[in-house]
């Protein structure tokens, strides 16, 4: 996944979150785009262009009649060549004038000038940006095509606490790969991924689970957005990561939450993606009270939860392409191909917690993916890497 041979367009203006934006150069940058940066004058007053410069090894621009500007018409040029427009951090004056089609400025004069997608950042005071004209020239931005990022929210640089956060770093680079980075080979599916470990309650304290952190699942579910698929995300409550984009999030916790979600999401979807570490077995009885320690050993009843690949496979419609996932120490292939068969899948992705590089709490794995038609070894990659291979797969089938 990369930006190679893309051009984008990054406008800065006078907001302090412009100090975040050198990090969102550089990360573009690193993923092979062609970063050119135009700065408002007050944006230099927070950060200065030689920061830009020094990082995307291009010329940072401010104004529109610098003569020394290798485009002999500089606005239309720039305005032609980029495939996408960012700016962030976007203050509520830069905002109004985009909205009104003013073009006072480089940045402005080429984002009215530019035809590729645009993406606005709004980051600035609470009250400025939840007043009713900013707000106006919000929903006006929206009309016109652009794409307005959503504010986070928290402690801001005034000392008020509400929205007008500019989201982190890597959200914003989210929404350019989403744009650019990936054909959109699943536009219009539908694709629910479940994600992380259950937990099983034993009394109100302690609860049965396992190592899983959610990491494969949620970059699968990352992936399958890229390429352009609506896409839902079971997530164990359990699981700590940052929320995935454009995604909806399902929260579940026990294996019997997570069965319920799997039958009110799935089954109308295209596919069903199943990376969550699911219990085989639940207490049979939740204490209503912790259980006190005592002398001797300690004995807890087990009772199976319900298969929910195995109902899955018995209750799929024909459309529904449905992906286990199979965690081995021992006999990969023939026990995740066994259950492949055994619970009606149309592809299970294997792997063995024992090889190093795979399994929970790391950021690479080891996996093979089994199909009906045969059996696909891949070698130690990042989870993104093997997540794209997984969705490469659903978009052959």
């Amino acid at each position: 996944m990369n930006l190679q041979g893309k051009t984008i367009v990054l406008g800065i203006t006078g907001g302090i979150a412009a100090y975040k934006m050198p990090n969102v150069a550089h990360a573009l940058v690193k993923l092979g785009a062609d970063v050119h940066v135009l700065m408002t004058k007050n944006a230099t007053e927070f950060i200065t262009p030689l920061v830009f410069e020094t990082l995307t090894n291009r010329r940072c621009i401010v104004d529109t009649f610098d003569r020394n500007f290798q485009y002999d018409v500089a606005h239309i040029s720039l305005a032609n060549a980029a495939d996408l427009l960012l700016i962030a951090p976007a203050t509520a004056n830069v905002i109004a004038k985009v909205a009104h089609g003013q073009a006072d400025d480089m940045l402005t004069t080429v984002t009215l000038a530019a035809h590729c997608p645009k993406l606005v950042a709004p980051a600035m005071n609470t009250h400025m940006l939840e007043n009713p004209i900013t707000q106006d020239n919000l929903k006006t931005l929206a009309h016109y095509g652009v794409t307005v990022i959503p504010s986070g929210s928290g402690l801001l640089a005034c000392g008020d606490v509400g929205s007008g956060r500019l989201p982190d770093e890597g959200v914003l680079v989210d929404y350019v790969l989403r744009e650019l980075a990936c054909q959109k080979d699943l536009r219009g599916k539908k694709v629910v991924v479940s994600a992380g470990a259950t937990q099983e309650a034993m009394d109100p304290v302690r609860y049965i689970t396992n190592h899983s952190t959610g990491k494969m699942g949620y970059a699968v579910a990352r992936a399958c957005m890229l390429r352009g698929a609506d896409v839902t995300l079971l997530a164990s409550t359990g699981c700590h990561l940052p929320a995935v984009p454009f995604v909806k999030t399902v929260p579940f916790t026990t294996a019997a939450d997570l069965f319920e979600a799997v039958k009110e999401n799935a089954m109308d979807a295209d596919a069903l993606v199943m990376a969550a570490a699911v219990a085989d077995y639940r207490p049979a009885v939740v204490a209503a009270d912790k259980m006190k320690k005592k002398d001797g050993e300690l004995f807890v009843a087990l009772e199976r939860t319900q298969d929910i690949l195995a109902w899955v496979g018995e209750h799929k419609p024909e459309k529904l392409f449905v992906c286990g996932f199979s965690m081995e120490t021992k006999d990969l292939l023939q026990n995740s191909t066994a259950k492949l068969h055994k619970k009606k899948m149309d592809m299970i992705v294997a792997n063995n917690v024992k090889v190093a590089g795979a399994g929970f709490g790391v950021d690479t794995n080891v996996v093979t993916i089994i199909t009906r038609s045969g059996a696909e070894q891949l070698p130690l990659q990042s989870k993104d890497d093997v997540a794209m291979r997984i969705v490469d797969k659903i978009v052959q089938s």
